[in-house]
């Protein structure tokens, strides 16, 4: 490795129109600037003759075999020189000669620049209004909600880094959404991030772009998701759990009238129905949030590692038997009644409010008990 001070990269499929542009764009701007740098471009297979138009200009070509965006920069992050690396499509659609806002930053000692479009300006026809005014704003308020990203324009194209810190993430995502697999691992992983303002301007090219807006957004929204536990799992977990649990109590003594509806048993069915689905969404959080932890695209979580200290295979059998012996106590006394009665006839909406609980009580003790052997199957290297 060479002691160049930043790799400017540019992932490349058949972007003969503009490429010679911003190569030439981005050693003037290396140039003029006075900075030790390179121009590599990561080459995803291109027939249009892109490789030569690269060499020509000045710059290094890397050939990635693996097709896609992030299979492409991924490539060219470990193939850089540079002790930086700012990357940007090779579209003409960003400026590389706001190099100076984003180098002087890294230096300061931030791992992760992001440019902000919004804030430097978007230019007539630069981003289609889907983009601009749901796409986005809305993934990117998903991201700042669910992982504390101080940044708000998640999927700017230009952005910088100290290419250490970013191969140490360890990133994978082949396809548009490593823009936020980016942004989320530097979050997940505590390194320090901003952004600068930059201007987007209209694709140079005369094809349409590889961008694929429902496809590449689904994309995106799928892997916020998928690295949130917390979000995808246990809230709409805990929050449906309480939900049925309350209106449980609220119907388990009688029915309850409110204004001019009565609610009753059919109610009560439905809110212990409430009650079995959180618990078992509240598992897959856990399993998620272990099985995240072993594979390594979650980090570890030492609130989270000392609450297994106290929760453990035994307690959660423990607490899974307590679960059926309950659901078997309301049983017997229902059995009871029964009896009592001859075994005859008895009130329907009487025994449900016991058989329900019971049998709500059975299924989330059997789910305690499995639940808590498979958890502790996960956790084994843990431990």
């Amino acid at each position: 490795m060479s002691d160049l001070t930043l790799t400017i990269l540019m992932p490349c499929l058949n972007e003969a129109e503009t490429l010679a542009f911003c190569v030439r764009q981005a050693v003037t701007a290396l140039r003029d600037n006075q900075v030790e740098g390179e121009v590599l471009i990561a080459d995803n297979g291109s027939t249009d003759g892109s490789q030569q138009i690269a060499i020509d200009e000045g710059a290094r070509v890397v050939n990635v075999p693996t097709r896609g965006y992030g299979a492409a920069l991924i490539a060219g992050i470990e193939a850089a020189r540079g002790k930086y690396v700012m990357m940007a499509d090779a579209d003409a659609s960003y400026d590389f000669g706001h190099l100076p806002r984003f180098v002087p930053v890294l230096d300061s000692g931030y791992d992760l620049v992001m440019g902000n479009r919004f804030m430097g300006g978007i230019k007539p026809g630069a981003m289609p209004p889907l983009h601009r005014y749901l796409g986005n704003p809305v993934l990117s308020a998903i991201g700042r909600l669910f992982f504390r990203i101080p940044v708000r324009d998640f999927h700017c194209g230009l952005r910088a880094f100290r290419r250490d810190s970013i191969l140490g993430l360890g990133l994978r995502t082949t396809g548009m959404e490593f823009a936020s697999e980016m942004v989320v691992k530097s979050s997940l992983a505590g390194l320090r991030m901003t952004e600068v303002a930059t201007t987007l301007s209209p694709d140079g090219r005369s094809r349409p772009p590889h961008l694929r807006s429902w496809r590449d957004g689904w994309r995106h929204l799928r892997f916020l998701l998928l690295y949130s536990p917390r979000w995808l799992f246990f809230y709409p977990g805990l929050v449906t759990f309480l939900v049925g649990f309350v209106i449980s109590l609220f119907l388990i003594m009688g029915p309850q009238t409110v204004g001019r509806w009565t609610f009753d048993v059919d109610t009560l069915t439905y809110s212990l129905g409430l009650v079995l689905i959180g618990a078992h969404i509240s598992v897959f959080a856990v399993s998620a949030k272990v099985f995240g932890t072993q594979e390594g695209f979650l980090p570890k979580n030492p609130s989270f590692e000392r609450l297994f200290k106290f929760i453990t295979l035994e307690v959660g059998l423990l607490f899974g038997c307590a679960l059926l012996l309950t659901g078997a106590g309301i049983l017997i006394y229902a059995l009871m009644i029964w009896h009592a009665t001859g075994y005859g006839e008895l009130s329907p909406q009487r025994m449900l409010r016991l058989t329900l609980p019971s049998a709500t009580a059975f299924m989330l003790g059997v789910e305690a008990i499995f639940g808590s052997f498979f958890l502790s199957l996960l956790g084994v290297n843990r431990r």
